[in-house]
Formats: structure tokens, sequence, C-alpha cells
């Protein structure tokens, strides 16, 4: 069972720290991003520069003050907690005081304005909505861009994403309404649209939303059979949204969309439903084929009504038979002489060998029946 929420800010997986996605959590109480970063290392050399201008020139206050710099960002950037600010902010003034007492005055102020404005100073995406506590009550909701929070005082609960995310779920081993064990994936589309309840109401709102969208897919397995489920995918993630639509909407969350991805089926199911649609389609066609000689055999009889009566038209029908079958080049019919005389085909025959020859009947060997491509042969002999 995976998350993955498209444009989530960050470009990674779900799986794996980041510091974008910690900072977004409730876990941290404000995001400390590279901004805040440069924020904190400028007032620090700010202070470092008028320290320098006060008093005399001292390699081990410029050492001090650029590392303790460095070392509060990669910090503060790891904890993003006041505790850590008030913590680190505590031994790095007393390094100060130790090492450059009398004239650390500067500096120590440099560094607690430092780690007191850079942290305040917050940024929220286009797409966010920054929950802020004060004293652990609900302050209010930040928009995107810039806001000031009061350091110490104030917690940024959560980063809310208002966008569209992609979750997808699966029900591993679930019976069907037929005792049919299958494995069936689905994805689910779904959006924050109230980020104070989402964050209020519900805690860890995006692993409530899989776990109820998972419990549904499970619920929704039991009560179809497998034939459905194959069928009828689109009904059932339509059920699905529904009944999560009822769970999510008093937390500030719609339930877009739910597509059922694939459902996997044993395998020695799956073989059998194979030969029992092979066997299917085999009785299909056999049915067809004698749908099929039923209708030419009705056509044939009716045919036969006409030409019982009708011999001229017999023979023409034979007749282009026989030309069908000369059509194709280097074919042979093979047709009683009884037929061949009875559609007058020996004069014409003879007289079309006549014209070849040059009038010469020795020089052209016309075929017995004096058809090129026919051959005669006595009655008794077809058999």
């Amino acid at each position: 069972m995976r998350q993955t929420s498209h444009g989530s800010g960050n470009g990674k997986s779900s799986s794996g720290f980041s510091f974008e996605r910690f900072a977004a959590s409730s876990r941290a109480d404000f995001r400390f991003a590279p901004f805040n970063s440069l924020l904190l290392v400028a007032i620090v050399v700010a202070g470092l520069i008028t320290h320098l201008r006060v008093h005399e020139f001292t390699m081990e206050a410029v050492a001090l003050s650029m590392g303790s710099a460095l070392g509060l960002v990669i910090l503060l950037r790891w904890t993003q907690v006041w505790e850590a600010v008030v913590i680190l902010g505590t031994a790095t003034c007393l390094a100060f005081f130790l090492h450059l007492r009398p004239d650390s005055e500067i500096l120590l102020a440099s560094v607690i304005v430092a780690l007191l404005v850079a942290p305040s100073v917050q940024i929220a995406y286009q797409w966010e909505r920054a929950v802020l506590l004060r004293f652990g009550k609900f302050r209010g909701l930040r928009k995107s861009g810039l806001f000031v929070v009061v350091p110490v005082i104030d917690k940024v609960a959560q980063f809310v994403d208002q966008r569209i995310r992609v979750t997808d779920f699966s029900a591993e081993t679930t019976l069907t309404a037929d005792t049919v064990p299958v494995n069936v994936d689905a994805i689910a589309f779904w959006l924050v649209w109230d980020a104070e309840k989402a964050v209020l109401e519900v805690e860890q709102f995006g692993s409530a939303v899989v776990m109820a969208a998972q419990t549904a897919l499970r619920n929704g397995i039991g009560k179809n059979d497998l034939s459905v489920l194959l069928s009828e995918r689109d009904r059932l993630g339509q059920e699905i949204q529904e009944v999560l639509a009822q769970k999510t909407n008093s937390w500030g969350i719609t339930i877009e969309a739910v597509e059922i991805r694939d459902i996997i089926i044993p395998k020695g199911l799956e073989d059998a439903m194979s030969r029992q649609a092979q066997a299917e389609r085999e009785r299909q066609s056999r049915i067809i084929l004698g749908t099929a000689e039923t209708e030419i055999a009705e056509k044939f009889a009716k045919a036969s009504e006409h030409y019982q009566q009708n011999p001229v038209a017999l023979h023409l029908r034979a007749m282009n038979m026989v030309y069908e079958g000369l059509r194709q080049k280097g074919s042979m019919i093979i047709v009683p002489s009884t037929a061949v005389e009875t559609m007058g085909l020996g004069a014409l025959g003879g007289l079309t060998a006549f014209g070849k020859g040059g009038g010469n009947v020795s020089d052209s060997s016309p075929e017995p029946s004096g058809v090129p491509g026919v051959v005669s042969s006595p009655p008794d002999s077809i058999e």
C-alpha cells in the first residue's frame, strides 16, 4: 500500500526522507527552506562585519562566526523545531562568550537575531495552505506567499497541499461473493478542500483516506461475483467512491474518482477460464456453421424450383460454372461428356480450335471434348 501525490513539491517518492515533506507534516514547527538559510547566514555575516569594524580583526572571530552560521543552518534544516533553535542558540552564544569575551556582545546579538528572525519568515507555495497555531490554539490559515510567525510561540501545524492527489491501494487475497480469492489494485483521486478540518479533526488524514479506501474496496469485492468484477469495473469504482465520499466529506476531503487498475486471479482458475472461453467459442463456431449449411440448403432448394422446368437456365448456369473455372490460369475441369454435349459445347470448341489452327484441322489437336481446358469423360467414369 503506497501513496503518491502528483506535484507534491519535492519530486520524490513517498519512501525515503525528505526535508520538504518533513517540514509540511505536523512534526515540524516551521519550514526551514533555503531562503531561511540565506537569511540566517546574512544576519550573522552582517554582525561579523560590524564586529570587525568596532574591534580589531581576529581570525578566531571570523572562523567561529562562519562555522557557527553553517552549523546552525545544517542543524535547523534537519530538525525544523523551536526546541532546536533554543538549544542550539544557547550553545552557540555560550561558545562566543567563552572564546571572545569581553568583545563578543555584537556577535552574540547577531546570532540571537538570526536564530529568531530566520525561522520566523515562512513561505507557502501557490498550492498550499498553512495551518497556524498559537499557544496550541488554532490561529488561522495562511495563504500562499510570505507570512511571519512569532518565534517559539507560533507553530505551523502543517502545510496542506490542495492539489489533486493520486493514491494507490490494494486488497490482497480477498474472497468474492462466489468464494474466489482475488488481488485487486485500485487508485483514488482526491483533494483537500478544507485544510482546517483535515488537520484539526483527522490525525494523518492521508493515511485515513488510504485505509478507508482499502476497506471499501474489500467490502465491494465481497459483495460481487468474479464475473461482475471483471465486467463492471467502472460500477465497482463508482460504489467505492460513494462510500468514501460519505466518510471524507466531513473531513474536508473530496474523492474525485476511484478506478480499478487490475484484478489478479489464481493461475489455475485463469487457465480454466481460458479453456472455458475456448470451448464456448468452438461451440458458437459450430452453431454458426450448421446454421450456414441450413441456409445454403434452403437456397439450393429454392434454386432447384427455378431450374426444374427451365432446362435452358440450368444449361446457362452450367456453362457459367465452366467459364468461371477456366478463368483461372492452368486450371482443368473434368465433366461428363454427356453434360458437354447437352450444353452444346462440342461444336463451339471445335470452331474455336479450327480458327486457331488456320483452317488446317490436321495440324490442330483439339482436346477430346473440343473445348480447351475441358476434359470430357464417359458418364460411367464419374463417380
